[in-house]
């Protein structure tokens, strides 16, 4: 694996794991974590060998948000605006519109810009004890890093909104309800946990996670018309590969079937 300055990354079978690693800082943004970021999730979606990817952090937080200690964190807005177009954007983006799914890893504290990283994930897990955080209105800031676009898709406007405004510490119990996150585990098995939902994603045909993942970004914008005509030319894609054809295969032998991806 490439080496980070920020990052631990490792691969567990077809789950690549991408953890957040500056625990004395609570795996708060800097400079170069927002780069290494992005630079990871790239090289994950690029990996043939990598089917689904968890995004998680070492020690008791995911990440507290940006560094604001950080060199030039925060020293005036054209900064904070440069930075969050070409600095977080990309890595938000990365996984976002990844072909692979993303599964969101959310141990301990989860505030800030990391909120919007783990939201662009295709699937959250949480342990028990973790939260989620809006803190922007208490230091007279706007939610950043797709937070407007990713919360509302999620809750609805209304708590969206309340979310952001009032600042609520989340918890996992509370996230699960409101459809934020997929499974919650117990802290101390919560990795463990996590890479094995992972796998259990991995386990299935690329080809029909990729599309499906495709073609439920597609209705969101479309209407109930253009997604059947969408679904449609997805799934002759599909009928047409060399994954679907061996997996009837598979299944009349009662065997598993092996995907290629193609």
């Amino acid at each position: 694996m490439s080496q980070y300055e920020t990052l631990e990354v490792t691969q567990d079978g077809s789950v690549m794991v991408i953890a957040l690693n500056r625990p004395e800082k609570m795996n708060t943004f800097n400079t170069a974590l927002r780069r290494e970021i992005a630079q990871a999730a790239i090289a994950a979606n690029l990996d043939e060998t990598v089917r689904a990817v968890v995004l998680t952090g070492n020690g008791r937080a995911f990440s507290a948000g940006a560094d604001l200690s950080d060199g030039d964190g925060m020293a005036n807005g054209k900064s904070v605006e440069s930075d969050l177009n070409f600095e977080y954007k990309p890595g938000v983006l990365a996984i976002h519109n990844s072909s692979k799914p993303w599964i969101a890893v959310i141990n301990g504290p989860c505030a800030g810009i990391a909120y919007s990283y783990a939201m662009a994930c295709d699937l959250a897990c949480m342990g028990e004890g973790a939260y989620l955080y809006q803190p922007f209105s208490a230091i007279g800031l706007v939610p950043d890093g797709g937070a407007t676009w990713l919360i509302p898709r999620l809750v609805g406007t209304k708590r969206a909104y309340e979310l952001m405004a009032l600042g609520e510490k989340l918890s996992s119990e509370k996230a699960m309800a409101m459809g934020m996150v997929n499974r919650v585990f117990p802290d101390e098995s919560l990795r463990e946990d996590g890479i094995a939902y992972a796998k259990e994603v991995a386990d299935r045909s690329p080809l029909a996670l990729s599309y499906t993942k495709a073609a439920v970004s597609f209705g969101q914008t479309h209407t109930l018309d253009e997604a059947i005509s969408k679904e449609a030319e997805l799934q002759a894609m599909c009928i047409d590969s060399e994954d679907a054809k061996n997996a009837v295969i598979s299944f009349f032998n009662k065997q598993k079937p092996e995907w290629k991806g193609r």
